[in-house]
């Protein structure tokens, strides 16, 4: 497969592709981009890649070569044509042509034989969030997630305590996975050229679960916490009690004046844990 504006705008004309601003449509035209993605995502032997919204196919052509097998989940039916004409030889890819968010994934994967699964995928930039919550409550046996996502959403999921980016979703996905940002990519390797910056990130499992007697409290404090994010834990958790709260915040330094975006996840899950 050929890589550049004209050449992939070209490859959508020839098949009568037209793009579709309602799917977020955004495609990678910079191979170089593509061929950092996969060395940056560490595929290990024997590995089943999830891939969510191949559009022109350009990074799932690349990863047919190094992973056991692709699967992907493409919403857009009209896509059919250019995607068999771009993957004409690429055995091990299958493409459902479903909205990922509605799929049974794990009725999807039980036809296949693999030692990892990965999701790797330039996400469309409206559905980053669900899908990522997806695979998470979906309970999808995912080793590692590697993403290219709008730079602002990225900021969120790793941010860390203390910055403007840190909220209830950032503790959320870290309870999770170990998150960082592989590297930055700009606007202008996409065809059509969104209007934001995009950052490509990784989840990995967490190797030690933080220990949460109950995860119902835990994030249900976490999100009231945040609530109104510029007020006092004070002021947001009026209906747990304060007591045991300020009991925890005082081991470390803080107060009930203190807010949230300062305090760790350790320190969210010793907090519920005394509730």
């Amino acid at each position: 497969m050929e890589y550049s504006p004209k050449k992939i705008q070209k490859l959508l004309d020839e098949n009568g592709f037209h793009l579709k601003k309602m799917f977020g449509q955004n495609f990678i035209v910079d191979e170089n981009i593509i061929d950092a993605i996969i060395r940056k995502s560490d595929l290990k032997e024997n590995t089943l890649v999830i891939e969510i919204g191949p559009g022109a196919g350009s990074l799932t052509n690349k990863l047919s070569s190094v992973a056991k097998q692709v699967l992907c989940y493409e919403i857009d039916h009209s896509l059919d044509s250019l995607l068999n004409t771009v993957l004409e030889g690429c055995s091990n890819v299958d493409i459902i042509y479903q909205d990922f968010l509605k799929s049974c994934v794990k009725k999807d994967l039980e036809k296949y034989s693999y030692d990892y699964l990965y999701v790797i995928a330039n996400l469309p930039y409206y559905v980053t969030t669900p899908i990522i919550m997806k695979l998470i409550e979906d309970q999808i046996p995912v080793d590692k997630i590697v993403v290219m996502v709008q730079k602002e959403v990225g900021d969120r999921f790793k941010a860390k305590p203390g910055t403007k980016d840190y909220g209830s979703l950032s503790i959320f996905l870290q309870y999770y996975f170990e998150i960082e940002k592989l590297m930055d990519v700009s606007k202008n390797v996409f065809l059509p050229k969104p209007n934001v910056d995009s950052i490509v990130v990784s989840f990995q499992r967490r190797k030690n679960k933080l220990e949460v007697k109950n995860e119902s409290l835990f994030f249900g404090l976490v999100k009231d916490s945040f609530v109104q994010k510029r007020k006092t834990l004070r002021n947001n958790l009026k209906n747990y009690d304060l007591d045991r709260i300020e009991t925890i915040l005082k081991k470390y330094g803080y107060d009930l004046s203190v807010r949230a975006e300062a305090l760790s996840i350790e320190l969210f899950v010793e907090i519920a844990n005394y509730l």
